[in-house]
């Protein structure tokens, strides 16, 4: 039996700057990637673990976007 991983693009400026998180299983795996400082995964185990993170890892007050993307960007999370 296979086990169908499913990608979410949450955040994407370029191929370079994006953020990316895996459904497999019961597992989250979010990777972000960035032409500073490459690439870093954090593995989850539930939703509101990874929504956690999210909040943490990118306050509003530090965003470098619009409102709207930053609210697009919390969205797509929540989505997953």
């Amino acid at each position: 039996m296979s086990h169908v991983i499913k990608k979410h693009v949450i955040f994407k400026r370029d191929k370079w700057n994006m953020v990316t998180v895996e459904v497999n299983g019961s597992r989250l795996v979010a990777r972000e990637i960035s032409d500073q400082w490459g690439e870093d995964t954090h593995t989850f185990l539930s939703r509101p673990a990874l929504i956690q993170w999210a909040r943490e890892r990118f306050p509003r007050d530090l965003f470098e976007g619009t409102d709207e993307e930053y609210d697009a960007m919390m969205e797509a999370f929540r989505n997953v």
